[in-house]
């Protein structure tokens, strides 16, 4: 294995990058927009081609870039014989596909938007295949399943295309989540999520308990994604997408998808019994039904697509074998389907293009008018059903040959005589795609007048053709390819030896007697069709819509049973299954022994405790009563501040207090504007549902906090403590916590905390803007509530309390990374200063004095936090690092800077900004209902309110 794969993630990344350009360049005309299409294609074959002699010689080309490794999560990718294949086919194609749709899509189509999306989805199958870490396939794995939905709905106008993108991100996107859990339950196993490292476990994984649900997990995504038995339904849905999105996604990646992540996990999982019946007896259905139902289908495409199921099905049979050789013919055929059904694909398109119809009743005689289309279209088909002398009849008959020698439970004759009947039905519609598309006389009755389309459009199924040809008459040229696939699947070393004649063997009788029974279809097809008309029959489709059906109606039945719009039942059923949640992982165990008993405790605080429960119990009862419950809530948090400081966190103390105060005083100015009791709304049932739950809610949490009170616990507290000078040059554990080794969580906490203020002001904004705003300004404000609205001694207090208040909080500010303080409590101290003098003097006031703008505080706040902590980057830090340093300045003794105050200030200016912008909010609403502005604290006029309001409006 070697380390030289520089190239890989640059390769799976060009798609992407390249998605960029169609949407721009398509300006520019669609022969540019076609081209850079192709360029960042082209490129990255040329940089995988690059690796090919390596890996031809065996060798695994491997790059990691890591991220979060602790996790196990890291971006890495490798290159094999397998994932070379696949990648070759996937952007090779991409070529063709390229142009092949410059010339197919009309004038009327956005080629730019066509372009884009099936550059995202290419570049989602290279990562595919290129992955090394299982979690980064995934997602590789379902950004397919979105960028296809995205190209199968192309066609938007058309009702078919957009139900056949959800149907099939319905059931790819849902056999994705349940393929996750079985990669993940592999990375358990192992105990690395790395791809190389799974399939090297190939024997641990077998042994493990969970090998059969992690195979099952993962076969779902594989079944549903290569559309198997009973997941076949959605892929002929899909053909409602032009045609160059069938010829890539359903003939040459993504239904292969799949194929090659059984393919992939063939050393991990294969060569069990389970993967045998599971995925053989799949694959074996699968080929079987997918050819009878394509032997009825009219529509071009629609035969296509279910002989594509159908040959999807025999790559599946020959993996689930779980033999080497059948690993050799599953490469190997991979390869030809990808040549003939990708070249038949597109010739249907022609064929549609001029004639516009796939109704193959319609057509017929089209040899004479179209005779390039023809030879393609004959040529590609012939190896199809696998006649001599192209591709696919070698490959079909090294799976025959496999066939005719697996016995399934212990029966000889099924699995060939099954097998036989596939081929058979393959001839059959292979034939009948010949004879009714392009044999028989020319009719007068075409929709439209055919003749072979420019040289564009038949040159790509051209040059694939002359590929089944050639390795049809020379199949040695594919054996380095199949070889060095076959190798990667396997693990093996295998040296396959492709060669048109076997001898005779039971797969020579076994193809004879499928070419002859499938001439006998074609000539007998005309009464078999009226009887498979005639039959009855289940229809996936309307099974499927049936069971969406179903699924929406209990959905909604769901929702308007449990979203009635009252939050007391969102919070009844969020907090009972919470409730239950914990009972069952208490009752699990795991707990380990009581190590110490319980502290004495002393007097005082028990009665603090006491008095505390009974002021919670206060609030219970008194909740209607808004102004004495939320005094009483004040006094509560004040006893938990006092309990703070008597269990030695200072921190925690200060910022309760602070906290506590601030809310208790915005609580109060809106109760303002609220009546003084609350409704009685709940009936006594719902109250004693709703005091049971909240027994057990506060019971589960009080019994979870005792237990592990009662026991000694690895913390991370210990490792804070160690590091917090040394590391993050403070005294101050939570501090430096806060600003240094959760950095990360305290910047998103201010910047929620300002959108929450913004949040309040909109909703203010739209108040008083809104139907409301007409009762506020049609209030009576002749009745006085108080003839002494500022008291002089509040007042007085109030001024003398502000410089030192600042002061204060700029002491609060400077002292916290070493004693208790910080940003967050110097930002709460000096807003209680200024929200006393909003109490003390009124909001107009106060406002006509005020000179910063709250908006730009939680702006500047958290601007200067984020800069702070983006400034580590210059240094080659990851984000928010802390740096510090020691300055001796005479005569000043030495003292410390570290950029965490600046972050810390940054806290400071969002955390003040966002309460005073509630508070605002809260002034605007005071100032409609009949505020005045004073010009000094204690002047009073009740004959100028209504004036005095009117000014400030219009100020």
């Amino acid at each position: 294995m070697g380390d030289g794969g520089g190239f890989l993630p640059v390769i799976a990344m060009l798609p992407f990058l390249g998605a960029l350009v169609p949407g721009v360049m398509i300006r520019a005309g669609r022969n540019a927009c076609a081209t850079f299409t192709a360029i960042p294609t082209a490129l990255a074959l040329v940089m995988l081609l690059t690796h090919l002699p390596a890996v031809m010689a065996g060798e695994v080309i491997t790059k990691e870039i890591t991220w979060l490794p602790q996790l196990g999560l890291s971006a890495s990718f490798f290159l094999d014989g397998l994932g070379m294949l696949f990648a070759v086919m996937i952007l090779g194609v991409g070529l063709l596909i390229t142009l092949y749709a410059r010339f197919y899509l009309s004038g009327e189509d956005p080629m730019g938007q066509f372009y884009t999306y099936l550059l995202l989805f290419q570049g989602a199958m290279l990562g595919i295949v290129l992955s090394n870490n299982i979690l980064l396939l995934l997602v590789f794995w379902e950004l397919t399943s979105l960028s296809s939905f995205l190209l199968i709905g192309y066609w938007k106008h058309l009702p078919e295309g957009r139900q056949g993108a959800r149907m099939a991100l319905t059931v790819t996107g849902a056999g994705g989540l349940a393929m996750i859990g079985g990669m993940l339950i592999l990375g358990n196993i192992v105990g690395s999520y790395e791809l190389t490292d799974i399939l090297a476990a190939g024997d641990q994984i077998k042994a493990s308990e969970w090998y059969l649900p992690a195979l099952i997990l993962i076969l779902l995504g594989a079944f549903t994604k290569s559309a198997q038995f009973p997941f076949h339904f959605w892929l002929p849905h899909a053909m409602a997408a032009p045609t160059p999105v069938s010829a890539y996604l359903h003939s040459a990646t993504m239904v292969k998808a799949g194929v090659f992540l059984m393919a992939r996990m063939w050393p991990a999982l294969a060569g069990t019994e389970p993967w045998f019946y599971i995925v053989a007896t799949v694959g074996l259905i699968t080929m079987v039904l997918g050819a009878l139902i394509a032997l009825f289908k009219d529509d071009l495409k629609a035969l296509l697509a279910f002989s594509t199921v159908s040959h999807l099905g025999l790559l599946t049979m020959l993996l689930g074998f779980g033999t080497e050789a059948a690993a050799i013919a599953a490469v190997f055929h991979i390869i030809n389907h990808l040549t003939f059904k990708a070249a038949l694909f597109m010739t249907a398109g022609i064929v549609d293009h001029e004639t516009h119809t796939r109704d193959i009743k319609r057509l017929g005689g089209l040899a004479k008018l179209m005779p390039i289309t023809a030879t393609i279209g004959t040529l590609a088909a012939l190896s199809m059903a696998g006649i001599p002398l192209f591709n696919g009849f070698l490959s079909k008959e090294m799976m025959l040959e496999e066939a005719s020698h697996t016995y399934w439970f212990e029966n000889p004759w099924i699995v060939p005589a099954l097998a036989t009947i596939g081929a058979l039905l393959s001839v059959g519609y292979s034939l009948r795609f010949i004879f009714h598309t392009f044999g028989g006389p020319v009719r007068d009755d075409y929709p439209h007048h055919p003749h072979d389309p420019p040289r564009g459009m038949w040159l790509a199924p051209a040059f694939l053709t002359v590929l089944v040809i050639l390795i049809g008459v020379m199949p040695w040229i594919a054996e380095p390819v199949v070889t060095m696939a076959a190798n990667a699947v396997t693990g093996a070393d295998l040296h396959p030896h492709l060669k048109i004649w076997h001898g005779v063997t039971p797969a020579l009788f076994m193809s004879i007697a499928a070419i002859i029974g499938g001439a006998i279809l074609l000539v007998l097809h005309r009464p078999l069709d009226a009887a498979w008309l005639r039959a009855p029959r289940p229809e996936a489709k309307a099974i499927f819509d049936r069971l969406i059906g179903w699924a929406v109606s209990g959905a909604r039945w769901v929702t308007d049973t449990t979203h009635n719009g009252a939050i007391s039942r969102y919070l009844a059923i969020f907090v009972a299954v919470t409730v239950v949640a914990g009972f069952v992982a208490w009752t699990g165990g795991g707990m380990p022994d009581v190590t110490r008993g319980l502290l004495p405790i002393p007097p005082v605080v028990a009665i603090g405790y006491v008095l505390l429960v009974a002021a919670t119990l206060a609030v219970v009862l008194m909740h209607r009563n808004r102004f004495g419950s939320l005094v009483i809530i004040g006094i509560i948090g004040l006893m938990i501040s006092a309990g703070f400081v008597y269990l030695s966190a200072p921190d925690l103390a200060l910022t309760q207090i602070s906290v506590e105060t601030v809310t208790i005083m915005l609580l109060l100015l809106a109760l303002h504007f609220l009546p003084k009791t609350t409704p009685k709304e709940s009936p006594l049932g719902l109250r004693i549902r709703d005091g049971i739950i909240a027994l057990g809610a506060g019971g589960g949490v009080a019994a979870l906090a005792y237990a592990f009170l009662l026991r000694d616990m690895s913390v991370i507290s210990d490792y804070h403590l160690a590091n917090s000078y040394d590391g993050g040059g403070g005294t101050n554990v939570v501090n430096v916590i806060l600003v240094d080794f959760r950095g990360y969580d305290t910047y998103g906490e201010i910047i929620v905390l300002g959108i929450a203020g913004l949040i309040i002001f909109a909703l203010m904004e739209a108040l008083l803007n809104g139907p409301a705003s007409r009762r506020l300004r049609n209030t009576d404000y002749s009745q006085d509530r108080s003839r002494d609205r500022h008291p002089l001694m509040m007042v007085v207090a109030t001024r003398v309390m502000m410089p030192i208040a600042v002061m204060v909080g700029v002491y609060i500010f400077l002292r916290g990374h070493n004693m208790p303080g910080g940003g967050f409590v110097a930002g709460l101290v000096i807003a209680i200063a200024l929200l006393m003098q909003y109490m003390a003097s009124g909001f107009g006031w106060t406002m006509a004095r005020q000179q910063i703008e709250y908006h730009a505080l939680i702006g500047w706040g958290v601007v200067i936090a984020g800069l702070t902590g983006a400034g580590a980057w210059l240094a080659g830090h990851p984000f928010l690092t802390s740096a510090f340093g020691y300055v001796h300045l005479p005569p000043i003794e030495e003292f410390e800077l570290a950029t965490a105050a600046l972050f810390d200030l940054g806290v400071f200016l969002a955390v003040n900004g966002a309460v005073m912008l509630m508070l605002y909010s809260l002034s605007r609403i005071a100032r409609y209902a009949g505020e005045t502005v004073n010009i000094d604290p204690m002047d009073y006029d009740p004959t100028s309110r209504l004036e005095d309001r009117e000014k400030e409006e219009e100020r």
